[in-house]
């Protein structure tokens, strides 16, 4: 029926699946570019005070325009011409393209001030991300930051391989017999050529990872959605916010379970399908 768990489940998951989808793509493309030293750009102190002198010329050429137009403002008010100035359509042309005694043409002065102030905010930002530059290069030759630039490749490598099996996966119609963390015990133990209860350990090591799985994936969730809400939200709209927020957290965790299943040993997935039905 239309309100049976299944039905209920299966819609659910198709938003949540979609969203960690996103979120997983989104954090494969942006862990590695944030941790690898092969997309980090070659920053030096010299490039640094380069932009950042050239962005005080440029606060001084703001101040300096700005000052010229106070100085004529005053200059006007002394003579009188601030209220004497004609009013309505025609005064506020004229007031425009008359210039000032003196030679001063106080509307191109504005002009300028606004370009000129664009550009200094586009200086500001371009120095902000040299110095975070130049601070993720310094991370990089740390060891936390040699340990994260591994796994950047790793992950990477991982990634693809991901990607090129779930492709076979979907074009051959394959479902996975045996969980990863069971087959990787089963080819190490033949390899090695050891003794070891692979049904005992793979239960607990598949349940640890399906752990560790949940909590990481679900705090990246919390975390990237707190970003995008911070940058939305406002007094009149936090409750909505809130409330798309329970929304999305429920549709995820049950995505999470659902896609957890190939996770797990064979005995403990058939479980799970039975609750919520051959998805």
């Amino acid at each position: 029926g239309i309100l049976s768990i299944e039905q209920l489940i299966s819609r659910v998951g198709v938003i949540g699946v979609t969203l960690m989808a996103l979120l997983s793509g989104f954090g494969a493309v942006n862990c590695p570019y944030t941790y690898m030293s092969y997309f980090l750009r070659n920053v030096t102190d010299a490039d640094i005070l380069a932009l950042e002198r050239r962005l005080l010329q440029t606060m001084d050429m703001i101040v300096s325009k700005k000052k010229r137009i106070a100085v004529a403002h005053r200059t006007m008010f002394q003579r009188g011409e601030v209220h004497n100035r004609p009013t309505g359509f025609w005064g506020m042309i004229k007031s425009v393209t008359t210039s000032v005694p003196g030679g001063e043409n106080l509307s191109l002065i504005q002009q300028e001030v606004d370009a000129l102030e664009e550009l200094s905010r586009q200086l500001f930002l371009e120095t902000a991300d040299l110095h975070a530059t130049k601070e993720r290069i310094e991370y990089s030759k740390t060891f936390q930051g040699k340990y994260f630039n591994f796994l950047g490749y790793f992950f990477s490598i991982y990634c693809v391989w991901k990607i090129f099996m779930a492709t076979i996966n979907i074009v051959f119609d394959r479902v996975g017999k045996t969980d990863p963390v069971t087959r990787g015990i089963e080819i190490t133990v033949n390899y090695l050529g050891i003794q070891f209860d692979v049904k005992f350990w793979s239960q607990h090591i598949s349940f640890i990872l399906v752990g560790i799985i949940i909590v990481t994936s679900i705090r990246g969730l919390l975390i990237t959605l707190t970003k995008f809400f911070y940058a939305i939200s406002s007094s009149k709209s936090s409750n909505v916010i809130v409330l798309l927020l329970a929304q999305i957290m429920g549709m995820y965790f049950v995505s999470s379970v659902l896609l957890i299943r190939m996770s797990m040993p064979l005995e403990y997935r058939t479980i799970i399908t039975e609750v919520l039905g051959e998805l």
